[in-house]
């Protein structure tokens, strides 16, 4: 059964797509912890993250830094976090979340409410950034 990621990659479900290519997929997290959370994951759908082969494994950090990037640009934040958590979703993935401090990157906090448009406006600057 394909996992929620998957249908996103599929286009049967939603999302606020930053970038993509061959192999990977870069969208916001609808349930973000600050604005500008991004979730990357590779579009082969793995479970668990160290079972990705190294190849992919590479990529997918190098595809994540050229967002984190360009989420830098957008949201004024002293670093972009990265984090690796992978028990809400059985498909490798990573959190890119713009930090000024570090209980910005605490998954306990109160989540961030954004609009429709605000989230549109968020993907469109993203992607103005990409490089």
């Amino acid at each position: 059964m394909a996992t929620i990621f998957s249908k996103i990659v599929n286009g049967q479900i939603p999302c606020y797509k930053i970038a993509e290519d061959d192999r990977y997929f870069a969208f916001l997290d609808i349930n973000p912890l600050v604005k500008g959370h991004t979730l990357v994951i590779p579009k082969e759908e793995t479970d668990y993250i160290f079972d990705v082969d190294d190849d992919t494994l590479g990529g997918m950090l190098i595809f994540a830094k050229r967002v984190a990037l360009a989420i830098e640009k957008v949201i004024p934040c002293k670093r972009i976090g990265v984090t690796v958590l992978g028990l809400e979703v059985p498909h490798a993935h990573i959190h890119l979340i713009p930090l000024n401090r570090e209980s910005d990157i605490n998954f306990s906090n109160e989540r961030v409410k954004l609009t429709e448009e605000e989230y549109k406006q968020l993907v469109e600057d993203i992607r103005n950034n990409l490089v």
